[in-house]
């Protein structure tokens, strides 16, 4: 079986990511997407709890597997250990629980450019292949090459698909609509939770 793995702090989920996940299902011929909701040291801020943005994850999930095969399913392991998530971690996990599965850890392009700073990226070679979807503008040589194992197992996916949640929570905070930009149903939720409004300021 061919897993693969798609961790974020997705606050909150898009298309992009959406887009990023059927995609890499076709082109990767993947069996079951492992979907991780972490607390990226990288990203100590927080535009939504833990909760919200585990339950955002969930409605992404449901609107992957509405599309074809029930491949997806989301992980709250990273949450659960209440402290900083690093992939070799979730990767051993993963690995544990599906020893004998092929493994493929999907990442785009901007978190790789961060890969020698990930605790213990060396290790990832062994426990798994690596996607990079990258912007189809992107020059291979800009990449990290240094990141890139003598026998290969990391693989380039061209993605052009510029949209971030930093773009999503603005917009939001704004009042402008982000109709078209998330999934129905995660457009919902953040509209009847409240999620990313600019604090009312206090009366003077």
């Amino acid at each position: 079986m061919h897993l693969a793995v798609f961790g974020g702090t997705f606050d909150p989920p898009h298309n992009g990511h959406l887009a990023l996940c059927l995609f890499a299902r076709e082109l990767l011929a993947i069996d079951r997407l492992i979907v991780s909701v972490s607390n990226n040291p990288f990203k100590p801020e927080r535009g939504a709890p833990d909760v919200h943005r585990k339950r955002m994850v969930e409605l992404l999930s449901s609107e992957i597997n509405g599309t074809g095969d029930a491949c997806s399913e989301v992980s709250g392991w990273e949450l659960e250990k209440q402290q900083p998530s690093y992939t070799v971690d979730l990767l051993n996990y993963v690995h544990a629980l599906y020893p004998h599965d092929r493994l493929t850890l999907l990442v785009g392009e901007d978190s790789f450019r961060e890969f020698h700073s990930w605790k213990d990226y060396e290790k990832l070679f062994s426990l798994c292949d690596i996607a990079v979807f990258r912007r189809a503008s992107t020059e291979v040589n800009t990449l990290p090459s240094g990141s890139m194992p003598r026998n290969g197992g990391i693989e380039l996916i061209d993605f052009d698909y510029p949209l971030s949640s930093t773009d999503i929570r603005e917009l939001v905070s704004s009042g402008q609509s982000i109709s078209g930009l998330v999934p129905p149903a995660v457009r919902r939720y953040i509209i009847e939770q409240g999620l990313y409004r600019k604090p009312l300021s206090s009366a003077t």
